[in-house]
């Protein structure tokens, strides 16, 4: 029997990503992903069983301003990027294409599908919008350009308060979460089924779609470091996902500076040990 592929989730600054190499595969990679990731969110939308908390947020703002529900995703993750400033992180070109892309395929996949009649086919709508969304969720973190907007805040509040991965996101997505039930927002079986499933979906997917980086790392140590004075904080690229992935990755690789000569985080040790989701977006 083989043993898994392993492959390196490299911690880069959103420089180092963007040299990083094999663009003519990393780059199709990553918007796959991400209408990917979108599509799967309209087809949860579509279900009506339930969505994740983010997308509950998503979902009661837009029944609050009736604005449409890709609107509303890319708005939030606009405001959630603002919100990384005082973190002083950089995003990366996947955090920007992140907050942008997955609302505009939101919104294309539910002007093209409705909620079924039957609740058989909304079951399957809902277990398939899990499967296509952990698939995404690999494609994207594997390409290696960033996380989303949304786990780049949590990972970055865990860094500035020393508060662990666990705390900090669960903190979030129940105040998320509790916010959008309030405005309206569908909660259901399928919000405990995409907690449960999105972690161990993606991990089963990311070892084949992980772009192998490690040539074009083989530098010293001290490269990649920053000046300890740097204005700013780049975010490393293996992160919990989301779900933008939006959902990301370990707690090792999230706290892992650049450059720092540690052994990078793998593919097949990306879920957060502490808490089991393994990508937001």
């Amino acid at each position: 029997m083989n043993a898994p592929r392993r492959v390196a989730l490299e911690a880069m600054t959103p420089l180092e990503q963007l040299r990083a190499g094999q663009t003519a595969r990393r780059l199709p990679q990553l918007f796959v992903g991400l209408a990917l990731y979108g599509a799967a969110m309209g087809m949860l939308v579509r279900s009506e069983l339930g969505l994740d908390p983010w997308d509950v947020f998503h979902d009661g703002v837009r029944r609050l301003t009736g604005l449409s529900f890709g609107t509303i995703v890319i708005g939030v993750g606009v405001l959630v990027l603002v919100l990384w400033i005082p973190l002083r992180q950089w995003p990366g070109l996947g955090t920007v294409a992140n907050a942008v892309v997955i609302g505009l395929a939101t919104d294309a996949t539910l002007s093209l599908l409705d909620t079924p009649d039957g609740l058989v086919w909304r079951w399957v709508l809902l277990l398939g919008g899990i499967l296509v969304n952990g698939f995404a969720g690999a494609l994207y973190i594997g390409s290696q350009y960033g996380p989303g907007p949304r786990d780049g805040l949590m990972t970055g509040i865990a860094r500035r308060t020393g508060g662990s991965i666990r705390l900090v996101r669960t903190s979030l997505e129940l105040t998320v979460l509790a916010l959008g039930w309030l405005l309206g927002g569908v909660v259901g079986l399928g919000t405990v089924l995409y907690a449960v499933l999105i972690g161990p979906t993606i991990q089963l997917f990311l070892p084949f779609v992980t772009v192998d980086l490690s040539a074009s790392r083989r530098r010293p140590a001290h490269a990649g470091a920053q000046p300890a004075d740097a204005p700013l904080e780049p975010v490393a690229s293996a992160l919990e996902p989301e779900g933008e992935g939006q959902d990301g990755l370990g707690t090792r690789a999230a706290q892992q500076p650049a450059g720092d000569g540690q052994a990078p985080a793998r593919v097949d040790d990306v879920v957060d040990e502490e808490h089991g989701a393994a990508c937001r977006r």
